[in-house]
């Protein structure tokens, strides 16, 4: 049962999840982290650490299907990313809007590191 990360991270990208994740099974967008959830152990260290709680576990109802293969197909595409980095510039701006994946999601690859 992996971690998924949610479109509450669009264009947000914070990183803190990434620092204490003891596998390195984030993936790097353009504008928003994925989970790989065949390398996630299921710890659950990653979770607390998002301040606008985008990690959910793939058993929470708004995490299900969707997120899964969301995170799925682009943790296989986009760079690995293991080191913190600052978050994006909109990202107090966009923490609380709705409906992000429609309007706002960018499929292109970040820099990963």
């Amino acid at each position: 049962m992996p971690y998924v990360v949610t479109e509450v991270c669009i264009k947000c990208k914070y990183t803190d999840c990434v620092e204490v994740c003891p596998v390195d099974c984030f993936y790097e967008g353009e504008n928003m982290l994925v989970i790989h959830p065949d390398e996630c152990i299921d710890c659950g260290v990653c979770e607390p650490e998002c301040p606008v709680e985008a990690i959910k576990s793939d058993t929470d109802v708004d995490a299900a299907e969707t997120w899964l293969e969301i995170n799925r197909k682009y943790s296989e595409a986009w760079p690995n990313i293991t080191r913190k980095k600052d978050p994006l510039a909109t990202a107090d701006e966009f923490a609380q809007k709705a409906d992000k994946f429609a309007q706002d999601f960018s499929d292109k690859p970040g820099e990963g590191s």
